[in-house]
């Protein structure tokens, strides 16, 4: 940045000469000084050659600042979502981490590169400036003056373009989260046939976006009139000034003809004034919304230190204990009660849940990661080879991924593509459907082989048949390691070792499925809703 400032105040500095040099020639002339006018003919020459080196230069360190802030600002989010992992989405819609990469760091990188021609249109003016005193301090007076009143002018303009800038932005987010909504739902508003409404909704959305950037755009016209009419207004009144001390004598021609050089000249670095105080605005917009996304911590840190060597999880805010080794299945009466329990032993959130008699939140969040691994059905499949997508750590051997897609009945799905497991898996595997989806997000958790399992709800899109088929085989697949499943489903509960059947966010009994049925009321009830 500081090489680029440099840079343009060389290249500032060249152009702001140039008039001087001009007008020292157009004397030598009109005094038929030869030797004067070769001399200053070639200052005008090498002045030339320093406006095109420091340009060049200039305009290089310019879009090297640019896309380094701008992508920069993209890596720095991604880690940060990355390390908010499920805390990022309880408090920032999709939208306000999308338009980042789509609008924030256009504008964070154009205040990086206009710093560069700003600093350097603050010294050619103070150059021009001091030069204008020293030959007409009646002009120079009039620069200095004119200067900070065209500043203080373009003023009353920027705290609405800021305040409407904002509400674009607001805007913007809201739409965008709207439009990963409808697409992620898409095939079930077709199913239901609330496609046109939530079109409808979109649309008048879209309008509100549209009328906030016309009003922005609005702001922004007044701006750019702006900076043509005031540095204009300036230029005229400076030349016409100048011609009369020119007919008085009191400045030769060729100090007249620099003078309207100047006046000339200034247009482009108070114009680049005005613009930067436009786009350090907008940057400074968007760098206030990257600052709120760095600005967020994770609910659950990385800072434990305890070590175990594995055991039973107990969450005690419930009363839920996987037994080490076993597969259990756990029945809630509401579906809320499961994703809580599993996002607490999951150590999603903070809690007292402990493995092996020692607390989740004492061990190091990168061995609770890899020892406990919680899969649900908001879990994405991603671009790319279908193999990477379900040997996550890409340790899994070609045996390993063969009885994971047993295990999960999914031998069909790869079995129907071109290319087996090479073939390439389009963004969020939209070529797959709800109930293959499911079953290789299945496939990725078994083929992780993770020293706890956490499965929600692993066959709710699957038909009865295949959910049967599944249910068998998931408790051979996983003998001998921690596995708890959240389903109530009959077919998969009549296959664990035990059932936890919880009811308002706490344990009511316990036991096989089948007793269960002929000892709980509300179990029965909860399990067969579908049957009745």
């Amino acid at each position: 940045m500081l090489t680029g400032i440099g840079f343009a105040v060389l290249w500032w500095l060249g152009q702001a000469l140039v008039p001087s040099a001009l007008g020292k020639a157009v004397d030598s002339l009109t005094a038929h000084d030869a030797e004067g006018l070769i001399r200053w003919s070639a200052v005008l020459l090498g002045l030339g050659v320093v406006t095109a080196f420091g340009g060049v230069m200039r305009h290089r360190l310019a879009v090297f600042n640019w896309l380094c802030a701008a992508y920069r600002t993209v890596q720095v989010t991604a880690r940060q979502a990355t390390r908010l992992g499920a805390t990022l989405p309880k408090l920032l819609s999709t939208g306000e981490v999308i338009s980042v990469g789509n609008s924030d760091i256009a504008h964070i990188g154009n205040a990086m590169d206009i710093l560069l021609r700003g600093v350097g249109a603050i010294v050619a003016i103070t150059t021009v400036t001091v030069i204008l005193l020293t030959t007409s301090p009646q002009l120079g007076l009039i620069v200095l003056l004119g200067v900070p009143l065209m500043v203080v002018a373009v003023g009353p303009l920027l705290r609405p373009l800021h305040r409407r800038q904002n509400e674009q932005r607001d805007l913007q987010g809201d739409l965008a989260t709207r439009a990963s909504d409808i697409v992620a739902g898409l095939r079930v508003l077709r199913g239901i046939g609330g496609e046109q409404l939530f079109a409808d909704r979109y649309r008048e959305e879209s309008q509100r976006v549209r009328g906030a950037g016309v009003r922005v755009a609005s702001v922004d016209a007044a701006l750019e009139g702006a900076q043509l009419l005031l540095p204009g207004m300036l230029i005229a009144f400076v030349t016409w000034r100048g011609a009369h001390f020119a007919i008085d004598g009191t400045i030769t021609v060729g100090q007249l003809v620099a003078f309207y050089g100047y006046a000339l000249f200034l247009v482009g670095p108070l114009r680049t004034l005005t613009e930067a105080a436009d786009k350090i605005t907008k940057g400074h917009v968007a760098a206030r919304r990257v600052v709120r996304i760095l600005s967020l911590t994770p609910e659950v840190m990385g800072t434990g230190t305890a070590a175990t060597g594995g055991g039973d999880l107990v969450d005690a805010a419930s009363g839920v204990t996987v037994r080490q080794g076993r597969f259990t299945a756990l029945a809630t009466a509401v579906p809320e009660d499961a994703s809580a329990v599993a996002d607490r032993l999951g150590h999603y959130v903070a809690s007292e849940v402990t493995f092996g008699g020692v607390r989740l939140a004492e061990l190091p969040l990168a061995e609770a990661r890899h020892r406990i691994m919680v899969a649900d059905n908001a879990a994405r499949l991603f671009s790319g080879r279908l193999r990477d997508q379900l040997d996550v750590r890409g340790s899994a051997s070609d045996d390993d991924l063969r009885h994971a897609l047993h295990a999960a009945c999914a031998e069909d799905v790869v079995q129907a593509l071109p290319q087996g497991m090479d073939s390439h898996v389009a963004e969020s595997g939209r070529e797959f459907s709800g109930g293959q989806q499911q079953r290789l997000r299945l496939v990725r958790a078994l083929a992780a082989d993770p020293e706890v399992l956490i499965l929600v709800e692993p066959t709710s899109a699957v038909d009865a048949h295949t959910e049967a088929r599944i249910a068998e085989r998931l408790g051979k697949a996983r003998l001998g390691r921690t596995t708890l499943v959240c389903t109530t489903s009959p077919l998969v509960l009549d296959r664990a070792d035990n059932v936890i059947f919880m009811e308002d966010g706490r344990v009511r009994a316990e036991g096989s499925h089948r007793t269960l049925l002929t000892t709980e009321p509300a179990y029965t009830a909860t399990v067969t809703r579908g049957e009745e």
